[in-house]
């Protein structure tokens, strides 16, 4: 069948692959073989601890609880913006500490008054916390030597046009980064949103693809884009060529517990259009739109993650091909 003609228009995109693109079709080149040693090698990166736990703008002085990694927490700010973060139970009896008041930077326990603060208590201590002015991110303990001051990131553009979404699926955090790292699917899976893509170029550490994405209709805009993995839970698609260069989308898989894992994706948008800081100044209502086109995207790439994760539970022998070392 053929695809219908698309237009693209704005900054055309500048290759740098070292080599030409395979002519394979996309079913030969998305190997599984090649995708699962791309994943072992992303799973292996060091964290340094650090979690990332939602979009910065949700948490403020009302404490939010989540889970993280089997752990309850509890975010709020003190009282000059500042992120904390700490466990989500009250040493004396358990209490949910979502219940608490904040007094001054301290929590206050809802059952019995207690007060904690940046001192622990017993075995209860406040953790380390990052506000990186997009994402709100917590340090769990981890081994010695392995923990860092901070998130290990991937390069942001400093004046960009942000929105984050965040999803949850039924799914390892491995399965989260799997899908990212077979983009192959994306213009079988996604024609709503993707005219073509190309794989131009696969290394060990980096994808790089061309991408039409579709505005309307027949309009698009083709980028050339890297996929890559700065640590074990996060996979980053920077655009290099075309319109937006320098743009990112981050997406972060964080496991909640056996088999449950948030997804927390951040676009940060930007152009050398002149009228781009008119954009900027309108973000607070082009933000919705941003975030319902990423929404759209992760409801169909949660049900492909989510089916990988179910094919390890309830293990169904496929025929595969080209599956094998190349």
């Amino acid at each position: 069948m053929t695809r219908p003609r698309l237009i693209t228009f704005g900054t055309p995109p500048s290759s740098g692959a070292t080599a030409p693109p395979s002519e394979a079709p996309d079913w030969v080149q998305a190997n599984p073989a090649r995708i699962e040693r791309a994943l072992t090698r992303a799973l292996a990166l060091p964290s340094g601890g650090w979690f990332v736990v939602d979009d910065r703008e949700k948490i403020g002085r009302v404490p939010v609880t989540y889970t993280i990694d089997g752990q309850e927490l509890v975010l709020w700010r003190a009282q000059d913006g500042a992120l904390r973060a700490a466990p989500g139970a009250c040493p004396h009896m358990g209490a949910s500490l979502a219940c608490a008041k904040v007094r001054g930077d301290n929590l206050v326990c809802p059952w019995h008054g207690l007060e904690l603060g940046d001192g622990p208590h017993g075995r209860w201590r406040p953790l380390v916390a990052h506000d990186d002015g997009v994402l709100a991110w917590v340090r769990l303990p981890a081994r010695p030597g392995e923990e860092t001051a901070g998130p290990i990131m991937a390069p942001r553009p400093t004046a960009a046009l942000a929105g984050v979404i965040r999803m949850e699926a039924r799914c390892d955090p491995g399965d989260i980064l799997a899908n990212r790292l077979d983009p192959w699917h994306g213009a079988h899976y996604h024609p709503h949103s993707f005219g073509r893509l190309k794989v131009l170029e696969e290394r060990e550490d980096l994808l790089l693809v061309r991408v039409a994405y579709r505005v309307i209709g027949p309009l698009a805009v083709e980028v050339d884009a890297t996929f890559h993995c700065p640590d074990p839970r996060t996979i980053v698609m920077t655009i290099v060529g075309g319109e937006g260069a320098g743009s990112v989308v981050e997406t972060h898989a964080t496991p909640i517990g056996p088999g449950r894992t948030a997804v927390i994706e951040a676009t940060l948008a930007r152009s050398e259009r002149p009228g781009f800081r008119h954009a900027l100044r309108l973000s607070r209502w082009l933000r919705p739109a941003m975030n319902a086109r990423a929404a759209r995207l992760w409801v169909e790439d949660i049900a492909y993650a989510e089916r990988r994760y179910a094919l390890r539970a309830r293990p169904v022998r496929l025929h595969t091909v080209g599956s094998g070392e190349d």
